[in-house]
């Protein structure tokens, strides 16, 4: 519900009623980011973090559809498992139905159809009107999902059931999904059940299992089993079963033309399945009624904590589309995992840490700390029965690390601001020193087979021996940051949990990223970057606007020596004293735009255009940055700068929008300036920050003239969790067109640099 206080000053604002509604869920456009590579999933997902995310798969010629849609193709089939803005290479699209006008002599033919019309869609339902005049409409709940069928009158109305049915890549790189198998049963009473197996995609998997349940509303005229073994196909009509490795399914036609399909889904069995399925969605339940289920789900949980001052539509339509983006995953699969019996949360389709770490998961505590402490459980309760937190997760299997063990900068940011419920820290520092302490076994990943690709730090014998990462590991470069910055979410562990010793061994391995930087290097009339360096000491020769292909096989990955360069924002001060002080450094920062080198859709440059407020009298400059960067977003299906990355995109703009940058792995956050002139966050337990802005506009006079921090003047360009987070607060801006040097305290910690500064 809205507060009376939050109702007074929407509407002492100049809001209305109508700008304050908890229907926030209207203002979501399902479609953001689907185009353009943004490979949004735009189907059914009926809560934050749903298991089921149900929704249509299209084929377009050679094209990855990695969330299973595509704004142009054929629908192949409507699938309860998805992943949402996932690059590399599409997951699931498994336990698939496709309805086909007219009765099926060839279970295993090509049944795909244009669609007649756009899809539609909002919170919760979706619609897919066929070019065949079947209409398929959809609603889900957190484990089971309704198909409502519509077909023309004049022929039989048919189902196909296809196990085989999954998700395929065309890159060539080796990470498409296999269908190794399955078993598919009809019962008397028309029902069915069944399961899957399914090995490789992006995290290179071995096999794992889906079951599942089906009832139809009514019995099918007839239908039968079918498995096809090569050009062989055997069908078995009426009740029957089928096990094996080639294609098979069911069958079902039904002289009706409405038909519902109820379908639930588990980890476990058949049998867990048909719980989920009769447990969430009985016999006579409304599509209507999931719709409304899952809108208040979204309101309640996600929406009503982000309250705004505006009437402007495509700003309510851009703040709750990017919102609703951020939390589709990861999945909450607690009491599904098949892999140990445990009564932890159990989070999977972690897709990935190296993406969500640097502002995802910070935003992830604000607006859902019931969520986020049992995915912190579940990390750690990962590495109690697997050995290694992940990285990267899907299919109950870790995999793939694209650079460092980035769970150990998500748990340090955790543990400093103050995320304690039912963890247990010390086993969670047991896990991140597994990270820092313990090679992981080599997986041999064809695009990096030098190390461990699954879990953990696979460049780590170098890293324990030279204190650099030499060329004979892929991603050299690019691990050695994250390396260092990982090594620093183990020293602020240790330091909270009084472990003095290991504390201080973690936080000099922190400053291991100096070892990578060639003073000489040179770029754009700079000096000093780092490179890759060889056993010897030597350092590589390296034009640091240069990262081959950016790739697995690099020495950097998804950017180059100038974004990398950059990337110690646990070691700022020292980082600006190798550049040359504040002037270059401020230079340097000018480039990466002036040079284009800056871009808004790659992870490791998302904090480097804020980092002028390391520099008095440039804040404005990070302003500037962050209204540049807002100014690529909108709520349309081409509304986001590159892919969204798990909502790791989304979480990027609703920082510009709160006016905040969050430093990971500190309490540190860096002052921007707010879009809105109210903004409420709903922090929980009575507890609110209230953020509100006088005498500007967002596009011309964004500049801030002065602060309020708790009602109290402030002139630093940065404050702390405790300073508005932990027990609330407010932030009180004025704005104005013209830059103003407001920020005249001192610069915000640089935690690497002055503890070693201390100790001298």
């Amino acid at each position: 519900m809205i507060s009376s206080t939050a109702l007074v000053v929407a509407l002492s604002l100049g809001g209305t009623i109508a700008d304050i509604s908890t229907n926030y869920s209207g203002y979501v456009n399902i479609f953001q980011g689907t185009r353009n590579g943004g490979n949004r999933f735009p189907g059914v997902v009926a809560a934050p973090f749903a298991f089921v995310k149900l929704g249509p798969d299209v084929e377009s010629g050679k094209t990855d559809a990695y969330s299973g849609y595509l704004p142009a193709g054929n629908i192949w089939g409507f699938s309860m498992m998805h992943e949402s803005g996932t690059g590399g290479a599409p997951k699931y699209g498994v336990v698939s139905q496709m309805p086909v006008f007219g009765p099926v002599s060839d279970p295993i033919a090509n049944f795909s159809q244009p669609r007649k019309s756009p899809d539609e869609g909002s919170v919760g339902y979706y619609k897919s009107s066929l070019a065949n005049g079947v209409q398929v409409e959809l609603g889900a709940t957190e484990r089971a999902g309704l198909y409502s069928y519509n077909f023309p009158n004049g022929n039989t109305s048919s189902i196909v059931v296809d196990v085989s049915h999954v998700l395929p890549s065309f890159r060539g790189l080796g990470w498409e999904q296999h269908y190794s198998g399955g078993s598919f049963g009809i019962y008397d009473d028309g029902h069915y059940t069944g399961s899957g197996t399914y090995n490789n995609g992006w995290n290179l998997s071995p096999d794992w299992s889906i079951y599942f349940c089906g009832r139809f509303s009514q019995r099918p005229s007839y239908a039968y089993t079918f498995l096809s073994n090569g050009n062989a196909t055997v069908k078995n009509n009426g009740t029957s079963s089928v096990s094996g490795s080639g294609r098979l399914g069911g069958v079902f036609s039904f002289a009706s033309t409405s038909l519902r399909s109820r379908v639930g889904v588990s980890f476990l069995s058949t049998e867990k399945a048909c719980t989920n399925l009769d447990a969430e969605i009985n016999e006579g339940i409304e599509l209507q009624t999931l719709v409304d289920n899952a809108k208040a789900n979204w309101n309640t949980e996600i929406f009503d904590k982000f309250q705004i001052s505006t009437s402007d539509e495509a700003d309510l339509q851009l703040l709750y589309s990017s919102l609703y983006g951020m939390f589709l995953i990861p999945s909450n699969r607690t009491g599904e995992n098949p892999g140990w019996d445990s009564a932890e949360p159990y989070y999977d389709d972690v897709f990935t840490l190296w993406d969500t770490h640097r502002c995802h998961t910070s935003l992830f505590q604000i607006v859902h700390p019931t969520a986020y402490e049992e995915f912190i459980r579940s990390l750690i309760n990962i590495w109690k029965n697997d050995g290694f937190m992940p990285d990267a997760r899907s299919s109950n299997f870790n995999g793939r690390v694209q650079g460092g063990s980035n769970a150990d900068n998500v748990l340090a940011d955790a543990f400093v601001k103050g995320v304690r419920g039912a963890i247990d820290w010390d086993a969670g520092f047991a896990a991140m020193q597994t990270d820092a302490e313990v090679v992981p076994p080599n997986n041999f990943d064809p695009k990096a087979p030098d190390s461990s690709t699954k879990e953990g730090r696979g460049a780590l014998p170098d890293w324990l021996r030279y204190s650099y990462i030499t060329p004979r590991f892929t991603r050299a470069v690019s691990r050695a940051v994250e390396y260092s910055a990982n090594d620093f979410g183990l020293h602020q562990v240790a330091s909270g949990l009084g472990k003095t010793d290991d504390a201080a061994t973690y936080l000099n391995r922190s400053r291991n990223w100096r070892n990578h930087w060639n003073p000489n290097a040179t770029s754009e009339g700079h000096f000093g970057f780092m490179v890759p360096r060889n056993a010897n000491g030597s350092f590589v020769p390296q034009d640091p606007k240069d990262c081959g292909g950016c790739y697995w096989g690099d020495a950097y990955y998804e950017d180059n020596a100038w974004i990398y360069s950059m990337n110690a924002i646990h070691d700022v001060a020292e980082l600006k004293r190798r550049i040359g002080g504040d002037e270059r450094f401020v230079d340097r920062l000018d480039k990466l735009f002036d040079l284009k080198i800056f871009n808004a859709g790659n992870e490791p440059g998302f904090t480097s255009p804020f980092l002028y407020n390391f520099v008095k009298g440039k804040q404005y400059k990070s302003v500037e940055r962050s209204r540049y960067i807002g100014g690529l977003y909108n709520a349309s299906e081409a509304g986001l700068p590159g892919n969204s990355d798990a909502g790791a995109m989304e979480s990027n703009l609703l920082w510009q929008m709160i006016g905040l940058w969050p430093m990971t792995g500190q309490t540190t956050f860096l002052i921007l300036a707010p879009w809105f002139e109210s903004m409420t966050l709903d922090l929980g337990d009575g507890k609110t920050l209230s953020i509100t802005s006088t005498g500007g506009n967002r596009d011309t006079a964004f500049y801030v003239q002065s602060l309020k921090v708790n009602g109290s003047p402030w002139n630093k360009a940065w404050v702390t969790w405790d300073d508005i987070f932990a027990n609330g607060g407010t932030l009180d801006y004025v704005l104005g067109a013209q830059a103003v040097d407001w920020a005249t305290g001192a610069v915000p910690p640089s935690p690497a640099s002055e503890s070693e500064i201390l100790s001298s």
